[in-house]
């Protein structure tokens, strides 16, 4: 059974406030500016295919816990790139050994999204154990199959105002198109995310400037045409509802090199004759590349480094990305983003949205970067981070410094689809415990706590991705 009081403070006088501050954010609408959901469950509003297609095949949170205790994905029913290698498993023999192992999960954010997801979503108030997993799998089953369960109506009875996904620049956005020309009024917007393109090392770089050439008519082997094609890109991006890009390069390092170094750059990259530290520099000046672009579009930017992605090779040969092995690294950002800012920092028209997956920058750097320059804003508590003590910390860490109108609420970065209410439930939580701390040390008064309780679960979102 879900608490009505969980995660919320445990000092009783503290606990009031917070239910209080709580009650007032509770049921406001759902701002999900930044996402990995498929559209195509929107733009078809077909039936979920079963409960181990929807709950554990995409969510690398759950399958990354079990393959840590020496579960393979195979037997999780994730098929290799050779599909022919592997016979696939049964959904519901999945769904089994998920229960049997669902004690893995205490302590966890993962714990706490799922338990919210049987209770409120599916109303099952058994815990999930080898006993009630044929229960809980039929019952599921069983309602993906109505017409409330179905995507779009989810989405409603979730009181999602809008979800934003993401995809790369080659996409057609044919699912998006389709959403748009649909009479039904739920907005689900796109994200421009030009990794695939910008870095060098991204798997398939040289082909993939090939297929951007194809769709915008540039020659993408010229600097100039390449960018051309860009910002080509980024306008069709735009008329389909975008409102952001994101960048996921492995550091936040930028460059301001002049034309003609930036141009004999591209053309080694370009042609694939380049080493490490040149591929390196090339993403650098690429973030710079994509500022200036923002300033004429008007896309807010997102920078979302430090992550060692694709870390065991073993995965990434057999399954390729995305298979739950990326780890935080140490990220540096003061002299990284010291060339972006040289150049645009002052700029009013520019909006930079910053994430970090090395908590150590959050009162070093992040926080006073932010807390100076008009353009930077801080992202919420990030991938392994969003936690009730990653949220807790990011909020003691930055708001001395950052204030919290320099942050932009909370965005639940999921491709699990169900778990966006319990992640925002979560969120709403555990802000309202931070502000009620406040208020009981008279730091805030009640009613500022109540403004600042709506900003962070609603409308710092919708200001800082220009909703």
């Amino acid at each position: 059974m879900l608490h009505p009081d969980r995660l919320l403070p445990a000092d009783p006088a503290t606990r009031d406030i917070a239910r209080s501050l709580f009650s007032s954010v509770q049921n406001l609408p759902i701002i999900s500016p930044h996402g990995h959901t498929d559209p195509a469950w929107f733009a078809d509003n077909k039936p979920f295919g079963n409960p181990t297609e929807l709950l554990i095949t995409p969510d690398h949170y759950v399958f990354r816990m079990l393959y840590s205790q020496g579960i393979s994905l195979e037997q999780l029913g994730i098929s290799p790139l050779d599909k022919n290698s592997v016979g696939s498993a049964d959904p519901k023999d999945v769904w089994k050994i998920f229960a049997s192992n669902y004690h893995l999960f205490r302590g966890t954010p993962s714990r706490l999204w799922l338990d919210h997801v049987f209770a409120d979503v599916f109303k099952i108030s058994k815990l999930l154990t080898t006993d009630t997993a044929d229960e809980y799998y039929d019952t599921i089953d069983s309602l993906l199959q109505t017409q409330p369960f179905l995507p779009r109506g989810l989405f409603e009875r979730f009181n999602i105002e809008v979800l934003a996904t993401t995809e790369s620049p080659l996409d057609d956005l044919n699912h998006h198109e389709v959403i748009l020309n649909s009479d039904w009024q739920g907005r689900v917007i796109t994200t421009f995310r030009p990794d695939p393109v910008l870095d060098p090392e991204f798997e398939g770089f040289q082909e993939n400037l090939s297929i951007l050439g194809e769709l915008t008519g540039k020659d993408t082997r010229s600097y100039s045409q390449y960018l051309a094609a860009l910002r080509d890109r980024r306008a069709f991006f735009s008329a389909h509802g975008a409102t952001a890009t994101d960048h996921g390069h492995p550091t936040a390092r930028t460059a301001n090199l002049s034309p003609s170094e930036s141009e004999a750059l591209f053309n080694k990259v370009s042609k694939g004759n380049f080493s490490s530290d040149e591929a390196e520099l090339f993403r650098a000046q690429m973030l710079t590349e994509m500022a200036a672009m923002s300033l004429d579009d008007g896309l807010v930017m997102q920078i979302h480094p430090g992550s060692h992605r694709n870390h065991n090779a073993y995965l990434f040969d057999r399954f390729g990305r995305d298979m739950g092995a990326d780890i935080p690294m140490q990220t540096e950002y003061v002299d990284a983003l010291k060339p972006l800012l040289d150049r645009f920092g002052t700029e009013p028209g520019l909006s930079v949205i910053l994430f970090t997956l090395d908590e150590t920058t959050y009162s070093r750097e992040l926080a006073p970067l932010a807390g100076h320059y008009p353009c930077l804003k801080l992202g919420p508590a990030w991938w392994f981070y969003d936690s009730p003590e990653g949220m807790r910390r990011i909020r003691e860490q930055t708001i001395e410094t950052a204030g919290f109108y320099n942050t932009v609420g909370f965005n639940d970065d999921t491709r699990a689809f169900l778990s966006i209410p319990a992640r925002h439930d979560m969120s709403r939580r555990i802000d309202c415990g931070f502000l009620a701390k406040l208020v009981v040390e008279h730091r805030m008064m009640e009613q500022e706590a109540l403004e600042v309780a709506e900003l962070l679960a609603y409308s710092l979102a919708k200001q800082a991705y220009k909703l």
